[in-house]
């Protein structure tokens, strides 16, 4: 099972710490295929912490129980 970092996200906490997460996904070989079954997706801070996807934009932290909500996406124009 190999796992390849495909995005990342800010997202932030009720009291507004500000979390950086990485999207990764794991292609997980099928019994009876060869060529594997659709790939997984996963969530886990930069520091290592699980993250659990609970809709679109809220994702939970498997250890500490803490909701976290999606930062929208911020476009800088020149």
């Amino acid at each position: 099972m190999a796992a390849v970092l495909v995005g990342q996200f800010h997202a932030r906490d009720a009291e507004g710490r500000v979390y950086s997460v990485h999207e990764f996904q794991e292609s997980m070989p099928s019994e009876d295929s060869a060529t594997g079954s659709e790939p997984v997706t996963t969530y886990r801070l930069a520091i290592g912490d699980r993250v659990k996807k609970l809709d679109d934009n809220q994702f939970l932290l498997v250890q500490s129980d803490i909701t976290i909500v999606r930062e929208p996406e911020t476009y800088v124009t020149e």
